[in-house]
């Protein structure tokens, strides 16, 4: 008996979990429109305002600065496997699942991690990464995460960047919640690279990964000793494709629908402007602060730098913590998102990013919480 297949229509959804988040629809619209080929004439124009518009939502004059044909994961790969060669040795702070993700790719270029540990749902200790850099002087780089997915989180980082620079070492900085959320100011921080995510406060559709490099990072990558381990990633022979003007060389096949979703959102975010979206994402988030308060649920992490977009609660005692979510997607079509690592079972991570931070969407997530709850 031959096997039937039907079009796949996906339930609807209210995305308000660590991301994806949901999509604005002019940007489902943008994916629809009839593919080009990737050396295009009118598609290399597009690719140029993509970088023009990444410019600006990083806040940099970098010229290299691009969107990775990969989620936020093959970004992060791509900086490190540029920058770090066997032997160096890395300052990496972590306070959450990220960090340790930072940790693992750094040991996979055989390069050296110095550890700059700290409690889940805190920040960075500033002292703390004084005190490595001064005990490592041989340090190349310092490596943080400026918005901790896992905790809601804001770490410093004009002032962990400001540390790196004083003692010579490059900066390097995960942005995938932040970019569009919060502030973020790559040059003005003097942040030397930097990698993002599209499917958080962008809104866009998941799978490309935004970069930026310093001039003084593209130094490091041009006098290396080692080939970069990752033929897909080197900076070198992507900027081939990446670079300005009409003259490109092949080197990958790249996402050409995806490209036109990620310039569509880069669009939506510079006709907002980069002030009224990270006020929009506070105001959204004491709305949603003060209707979970009024429902008995605690935020765990400082309102001094708690993130806006990712909002992070205890699990009352004596809920359920997956029967809760599973009720809100059955019943509600509404994700949220669970604890990671030693916070599973513990809090809920609430997303209010990009297209869905909006009254919509908070109204809803407490009045199903509260539904939800009171059983």
């Amino acid at each position: 008996m031959t096997a039937q297949f039907n079009t796949f229509i996906p339930p609807v959804r209210t995305l308000m979990g660590p991301g994806p988040s949901d999509v604005d629809p002019r940007i489902l619209n943008a994916l629809s429109r009839p593919t080009l080929g990737h050396l295009d004439p009118a598609f290399i124009g597009l690719m140029d305002e993509v970088k023009t518009l990444l410019q600006f939502a990083f806040q940099t004059d970098n010229q290299l600065t691009m969107p990775v044909s990969a989620p936020g994961s093959a970004g992060m790969e791509s900086v490190f496997v540029n920058l770090l060669e066997p032997g160096d040795k890395v300052i990496v702070c972590q306070n959450g699942v990220f960090g340790g993700r930072m940790q693992q790719n750094v040991q996979r270029c055989g390069a050296t991690p110095v550890m700059v540990q700290d409690t889940w749902g805190q920040q960075t200790d500033l002292q703390k990464v004084e005190e490595a850099l001064k005990a490592n002087p041989d340090a190349k780089a310092v490596a943080f995460v400026h918005a901790e997915t896992s905790t809601g989180v804001r770490n410093d980082a004009k002032a962990i960047s400001e540390l790196a620079k004083r003692y010579d070492c490059l900066s390097i900085v995960d942005a995938v919640t932040s970019l569009g959320g919060i502030e973020l100011d790559v040059d003005g921080w003097q942040i030397d690279a930097i990698y993002s995510g599209t499917q958080k406060c962008l809104s866009c559709v998941p799978g490309l990964s935004p970069v930026s490099f310093s001039h003084a990072a593209v130094e490091v990558i041009k006098a290396r000793k080692t080939p970069v381990q990752s033929w897909f990633l080197d900076m070198d022979l992507v900027m081939g494709y990446w670079g300005q003007g009409g003259k490109r060389a092949y080197h990958h096949t790249a996402p050409v629908n995806s490209l036109y979703a990620l310039h569509e959102s880069l669009r939506i975010l510079h006709n907002e402007g980069l002030q009224p979206a990270w006020q929009r994402h506070d105001e959204m988030h004491q709305a949603l602060k003060s209707g979970l308060e009024n429902i008995g649920l605690e935020f765990v992490v400082d309102e001094a730098y708690r993130l806006p977009q990712l909002n992070m609660v205890s699990i009352p005692d004596g809920v359920d913590d997956a029967e809760v979510r599973g009720q809100l997607l059955s019943e509600f079509g509404l994700e949220i998102g669970a604890g990671l690592g030693q916070l599973a079972g513990k809090v809920w991570r609430i997303g209010l990013m990009g297209y869905g931070s909006n009254m919509k969407n908070v109204d809803y997530c407490v009045s199903a919480l509260t539904s939800v709850l009171k059983r």
